[in-house]
């Protein structure tokens, strides 16, 4: 009888992993639909006479965002496998390549004053627009370091922990067994449908302008995983990606890729 209710619970016990796995990135992307939805219903508005929280929805909604996804991080903390602790060097050089493949074409588009053209698919295009915390700048000066505190957090910590848990520690596994028990597969497998799934999957979550640069990423990430076996390493990658990107946007005032 023993045997038989523990063999009962394994199903919930998988349900409940899988869940820890995914309700992070999905708070998440339920945001940007907030977002969205916002846009929709005429919520936002984009005359300068607006209110900051309406001519730029995102100053309030992406800390907002910020805080939830990691409370729900939080919560299914007990469930996530960051170890073996290694492989950080090779994320840090992957990291610094995959950002630099990222920001080059915006870069080289401003520095050459190019056209807008059919290479915007390539990432040759103005990147000026976007999340610009300068517009509280003057009237709300503690709300703006807040704002841009919690714009760094979101990017460095929330983003690479709910991204990293999903692609790798859930989605690369259960693409690899689909008829099978996913989570027996070892995390770092490879394996070409869980190659090829797992990166257009994350290259269409990006706008189209960012969809080379979003491939690149994807298969270097895939290439980590792969190498080092190691979840706390991915993470690691996009983070370290994510902070040298924020650091960019913040010197140069390019908010479209933030």
């Amino acid at each position: 009888m023993a045997e038989l209710l523990n063999m009962s619970e394994l199903p919930q016990k998988t349900n409940t992993r899988a869940l820890a796995h995914v309700a992070p990135l999905a708070v998440f992307m339920g945001f940007l639909m907030l977002l969205e939805g916002l846009r929709a219903i005429g919520f936002t508005s984009a005359e300068d006479s607006a209110v900051w929280w309406r001519r730029q929805p995102e100053l309030w909604v992406y800390p907002l965002q910020t805080v939830l996804t990691l409370l729900v991080l939080g919560a299914y903390w007990k469930f996530y496998e960051f170890r073996p602790f290694r492989g950080i060097g090779l994320a840090v050089v992957g990291g610094i390549v995959g950002i630099a493949v990222w920001i080059a074409p915006g870069f080289l588009f401003a520095r050459q004053n190019m056209l807008p053209s059919s290479l915007s698919y390539l990432g040759f295009a103005a990147r000026t627009d976007g999340f610009n915390p300068s517009l509280i700048s003057e009237q709300h000066v503690a709300l703006y370091w807040l704002i841009v505190v919690m714009r760094f957090v979101r990017m460095v910590i929330a983003v690479p922990l709910a991204e990293e848990i999903f692609w790798r520690g859930f989605l690369m596994r259960f693409v690899t067994d689909l008829d099978g028990d996913y989570w027996k597969v070892p995390f770092g497998i490879f394996h070409w449908r869980s190659l090829v799934v797992v990166t257009v999957l994350f290259v269409v979550t990006h706008a189209p302008v960012d969809f080379f640069a979003a491939v690149v990423f994807g298969v270097l990430m895939y290439g980590v995983a792969v190498k080092t076996k190691s979840l706390a390493a991915c993470i690691a990658m996009h983070a370290i990606a994510n902070l040298l990107l924020g650091i960019y946007v913040f010197s140069t005032q390019q908010w479209g890729y933030w």
